[in-house]
This record gives C-alpha cells, structure tokens and sequence, in this order.
C-alpha cells in the first residue's frame, strides 16, 4: 500500500468488509435497524439487567433459580441451540458441529464426537436455534444454566417429571419476550442511558455525510416509540448542529415487526404526538412523519426506488439481513461489533500465526511421507512396484517411520500451544465468531450468504463515504496456491 491510498485507509478493525461489489453511488436509499446498530449498548450492563428481569419473572414461576448469576463470558453470538438434547454448539460453515456444551458445562471431544458424529445442523428444522444477535447472551446464559438445574432434579414437578430441554427454552424465550414487551428493562435505560448506552462519536458525521450526499434514509426498528425517541435522542441530539435526529430520517418506523416487514404487507399507523398515540394511515407515507408497523414494499414505493437501489443496515442476521435480502432484493450491511476485537486479537498474534501455519505444513509433509512409506510396506509385502527413492528394505522403511513419528510428534508439542492461543481469540471459549477451527462459522455463511458488506460498527461508512466503491475480494479454493 502506497502512502497516498494509506491516509485514507481505516485502522483494520474499522474497514468495511465486502463480500460482494457495493458501489455507494448507486445506493439512494439507506435503512437502519436502531438496537445494536444505530444505538450500541455495553453488552454485560444491558443482558445483565435483561438476565435480571427474566430470572425474577422466573422466581415468580416458582423456580429455583435465586441462587443463579449471569456470566457474560459462557456463550457467545453466532451459537446454536439444541432443543432436542440441552446443547448449545458451535458448527461450520456446513453444519458439522466442532464445539458443544450440555447447559454451561463444555463437552469434551470424544462426548462431542459420539453426539454429532451423525448429526449436522439444519436451521430449517425446529430443533436448531440461532442465537444470532448479543440480545442473545442473557438468554443463553440462563438457557443453560436451567439445563444444569433440570439435570440435577432441581425442575422436577411433584410427580418427579422434569420438563424437556425443548419446553426449558420456550419457558426462557416467553419470559425473555415478557421483559421486554412489559417495559421495566427499557425504563431502567431511559432513565440512565450513560450506564446502558456507548456513544460512537463518528456515528453522528456518518450519517450527516450520507444526507448531505443526497441519500435519502430511513429507521425502521422493532423498538417502540417511546423507547425510540429516548435512545435515538441521547445518541444524536446536540450532536448534529441545529438538526434534530428526526431531521436525519425521511421516514421513522416503529414497531416493525421485522422479519415480518420484509414479508407480508401489513397496515401503517400514524404516530400523532409524543404520547404515541395514533391513527391508520390515511393516504400515502410522507416524510417526517413517525408510523408504526407497516412493510418494506410500501417504504420502497414511497422511495421511487429499486430493491438494489436500497442499503439497509442491521445487526441481526436473518432478521434484518437474510430476509430483506431474500425477498426484498435490498442490499444489506451486518453490524458486528465483536469484529474489533476479533481483528485486534489477529493483528497481535500475527507472527505466532506464520509460526502455525509453517508447522502446519511441516506436519503435512511428514504425513504425506509416512502415507506413502505404509504403502511402501504394503507392496513389498505384495511384491508389487515400489515407489521411486523408497527403500526395498522394510527394516529401512520401518527405521524412517520410526523417525518421523517422533518429528510429527515434536511438531505437535510445538502446535498445541500455538493452535489452542488461536482458537482463544475473540472469545475465551468459543473463538471467533467466523471461524469454527480452520473453517468459517455457520454465522460467516450466514453473513457471506446474505451481508453484501460486514463491519464492527455503522461509522465505519465515514470511511468509505457515500462515493466509495467496495470491491469484493476473490474468492479463495482449497487448490488455490
């Protein structure tokens, strides 16, 4: 990189990362999903007061579970559920699961192996659930530690019947859905945003860059409005000149009932006033006014615009990302804040990487010779042609082998260190969230199969600008040199 294109690159851990080619001066229209994208939130004091609510309304149930504690560090976004057998997992790219825990508590491989070794995650089937947003930790977290509680006999009805792990989830989730619809958590937020929230203060130019260009935008959240109008208040008002956040929007939604926006047409209703009170929608959508609901097809109408003239800009995987894209034709952009990390953990580790990656290779030449050598001793046993340059002599070949059974196994001395540091970035635990092993994670098929660009936070496009052009990087193959 020369040093006119480095003093416009962003630090590795702010780039936008493209899967497929996006020109910025093609996209007219810019959406935004509000929770963890627009508006970021400290992760361990939000699911910890989230975890909070929903383990009272579990006491209230009549669960044993007041001695419980939330861990922000037992699971992470982009693992699966396993109703069927209490196991949250890990898979790759094709469903092949490389990592699992029964309730907190990880599985060993050998368990792991003779669990999965027939099975592979299908998300199409009800027995999978993707826990793929950080909404997802405090539900995980309790998800789990249930499971524990329930092995324990400690769930057990009067006539000594535990719930399945299936029913366990069902209770959590309608609990979980409970706190939040039931309003005490978002209060709590309100009231103290600077506990809750974390500000990006390049967040605010982003989007002035954007209007300023001629985009027109656009918000469409799940949240309600008056949990909307706080947040999006504090994260932007002082901070946009003589702007109001609301100057930003050509249209604000509320209540979008995502992924069910992307899908169905359902009705608009006019916010009146501050209160939220409302009225259908009378007429077509104008701009500058609050609704609530609604579809995407009506936004795009209301837009003049092609699906591929539209960006829109989440943080859940199939709810904001897959759907729009599947059905909309939108393009789209995940938001991923794990990502910094992830990409600072790489850039420090670097050189123990090459290090890996040469012992790597190392210890496929030795298996690639020990293959061809047992081959060897196969056909000197079946006096049939031997390869060239291996000895007729089987002590011979039995002395090498010898001898390249105890490099490979000072080379796995050497590997074991350095691969088991690998698997520990981004998460002690689980690893990165796009890789599973050395292959990508079923979140990375997820983001690759519907996220035409990725990237830890929505400031990251001040970058870019409303001009850039991302470019897709080639594809690579295993028989790639």
């Amino acid at each position: 990189m020369d040093n006119r294109s480095a003093a416009w690159s962003p630090p590795p851990e702010r780039r936008v990362f493209c899967n497929r080619t996006l020109n910025m001066r093609s996209i007219h229209g810019v959406g935004f999903d509000m929770d963890y994208t627009l508006v970021h939130y400290d992760v361990r004091e939000w699911e910890a007061r989230a975890y909070h609510h929903v383990k009272e309304r579990l006491i209230e149930r009549g669960l044993p579970v007041a001695e419980i504690r939330f861990n922000a560090e037992l699971f992470a976004r982009g693992l699966i559920v396993d109703l069927e057998l209490g196991n949250i997992v890990k898979a790759n790219r094709f469903g092949y699961i490389t990592q699992a825990a029964h309730g907190t508590n990880k599985l060993s491989h050998e368990a792991q192996r003779k669990t999965y070794s027939q099975a592979w995650v299908d998300l199409g089937e009800s027995r999978w659930v993707f826990l793929n947003t950080l909404f997802s930790l405090s539900e995980a977290c309790i998800y789990g530690q249930l499971v524990d509680l329930r092995d324990r006999g400690e769930l057990n009805d009067p006539a000594g019947n535990a719930p399945s792990y299936r029913e366990l989830y069902l209770i959590v989730s309608d609990t979980m859905n409970a706190a939040h619809l039931e309003g005490q958590l978002k209060a709590e937020i309100i009231a103290d945003p600077e506990r809750f929230v974390d500000l990006d203060h390049d967040l605010p130019q982003t989007l002035l860059d954007l209007k300023h260009a001629g985009k027109k935008m656009f918000l469409a959240t799940n949240s309600e409005w008056h949990y909307t109008r706080a947040m999006m208040g504090y994260a932007f008002n002082g901070r946009l000149g003589d702007l109001d956040w609301r100057d930003l929007f050509d249209l604000v939604i509320v209540q979008a009932a995502k992924p069910a926006f992307f899908e169905r047409s359902a009705p608009f209703f006019e916010v009146l006033d501050e209160e939220g009170h409302e009225r259908p929608l009378q007429g077509p959508l104008q701009p500058g006014v609050i609704y609530r609901g609604g579809n995407a097809e009506a936004v795009q109408q209301h837009l003049g615009m092609d699906g591929s003239e539209i960006l829109y800009v989440g943080d859940h995987a199939y709810a904001d990302v897959h759907v729009s894209s599947r059905i909309r034709r939108w393009r789209t952009a995940l938001i991923l804040r794990e990502l910094e990390e992830e990409v600072l953990s790489e850039q420090l580790f670097v050189v123990e990487q090459r290090q890996l990656e040469q012992f790597m290779r190392d210890k496929i030449a030795i298996d690639e010779e020990q293959a061809a050598l047992r081959v060897a001793l196969l056909r000197i046993h079946q006096k049939t042609k031997l390869p060239m340059g291996v000895p007729k002599d089987p002590d011979e070949v039995q002395e090498r082998l010898r001898a390249l059974r105890q490099e490979s196994e000072q080379l796995d001395a050497q590997i074991t260190p350095l691969a088991q540091a690998s698997g520990r970035m981004g998460h002690e635990v689980w690893g990165a969230a796009m890789r599973a092993g050395n292959d990508k994670s079923r979140l990375a098929r997820e983001i690759e199969g519907h996220a035409d660009i990725y990237m830890s936070r929505v400031s990251n496009l001040l970058y870019v600008t409303p001009y850039g052009y991302l470019r897709g990087a080639r594809g690579s193959l295993p028989h790639d040199s």
